[in-house]
């Protein structure tokens, strides 16, 4: 497969599917043509739009393989559903420069669609902290938004933005 395909305007396989994980542990992290074709979804009606308000998006991660993602976050996986990673509707980003906080509450209010967004471990005041998760399923979004937080070492979800 091309990693170098253009899935949308700004945005290569290889930026979607990079992952160190699955360098360092010798995983395939390639995806179907089905979940390529999420992907290209996701770029389209989110990741493009975030770039054009704010600029250059840097992808933290994207599509995982069910390996990697099992290799990411064990535990996760085997008492929760599959994260959409794994079928290409996820994607955790940042844009360099501006707050992460500011960055999720934009994509609430001027996004037309989304499944599922989550500010991730963003500490107000530090606006390099953090990062946005987002993910699109054509048809079926439900517009949920979290925000994620340590408490006793555990992750919480928290309903709605937290700043």
């Amino acid at each position: 497969m091309d990693l170098t395909r253009k899935l949308s305007p700004h945005f290569t396989l290889r930026e979607l599917c990079r992952s160190d994980t699955a360098v360092r542990m010798g995983i395939d992290n390639t995806p179907t043509e089905e979940y390529n074709r999420n992907l290209v979804v996701l770029c389209e009606e989110v990741l493009e739009k975030v770039r054009e308000r704010f600029g250059p998006v840097r992808i933290n991660s994207g599509y995982r393989s069910l390996a990697c993602n099992m290799a990411v976050n064990p535990i996760s996986n085997i008492i929760s559903k599959i994260s959409q990673h794994c079928t290409g509707c996820a994607a955790v980003f940042e844009v360099d420069g501006v707050a992460n906080g500011t960055v999720a509450q934009w994509c609430i209010d001027n996004l037309p669609e989304w499944d599922q967004l989550i500010l991730e471990f963003y500490v107000p005041g530090q606006p390099n902290s953090g990062w946005v998760h987002v993910s699109y399923v054509k048809g079926k979004n439900r517009k949920q938004v979290l925000t994620a937080v340590k408490e006793n070492g555990k992750t919480v979800y928290i309903p709605g933005i937290v700043l």
